[in-house]
Order: structure tokens, then C-alpha cells, then sequence
């Protein structure tokens, strides 16, 4: 059975939304925005909620970037606490 991505030089299938024109992608999303605030389900965000979104995002970021560091030092100074300059120890 031949796949839908023959032919393609990236080897990626020419189907679907990510695949089109992002200006294509573009238009296609705003007339769905369009469409929900005519029908009235479209949420506007006030400045207190934006600004409540703004502040969880840097906790979150804050967090991931402490984890991070805290990994990669934690894995460097067990190779720096020998005193022999081994990672095996100073009694081989």
C-alpha cells in the first residue's frame, strides 16, 4: 500500500492543516474566531485574567528552569568530590 507521503522531498505528507500556507492557516483561524464571537461562546480575557495567565507562565518557566540547573550541577559535582581527580574514587 503506498503511502501518502511519496513524492514529497521532506518525506512529510502534503494533508492537513499544518501542511498549508501559513497565511492559508491564518484565515482559516481567524473565521473561526469570527464565528464564536457572533455566536457568542468566544472568551475575551480581562486585564486581571491576562495578568493572572502572565504570572502562572513565569512561575512555571521559573520552575523548569531551577529544575534544569539543579540537575546538571548536582551530575557535575559528584565527579568533583574525589580527591584523587577519579571518578572511581582515591582507593583503586
Amino acid at each position: 500500500m503506498a503511502s501518502n507521503n511519496q513524492g514529497t522531498p521532506s518525506g512529510k505528507s502534503n494533508r492537513g492543516f499544518a501542511s498549508m500556507d501559513p497565511q492559508r492557516q491564518r484565515e482559516i483561524a481567524s473565521e473561526g474566531g469570527r464565528a464564536a464571537h457572533e455566536k457568542g461562546t468566544a472568551h475575551e480575557f480581562t486585564s486581571e485574567e491576562a495578568r493572572e495567565a502572565g504570572r502562572k507562565g513565569g512561575q512555571a518557566r521559573s520552575a523548569n528552569r531551577r529544575s534544569a540547573l539543579g540537575q546538571s550541577s548536582s551530575s557535575s559535582s559528584s565527579f568533583h568530590a574525589s580527591s584523587s581527580g577519579s571518578p572511581h574514587g582515591g582507593d583503586r
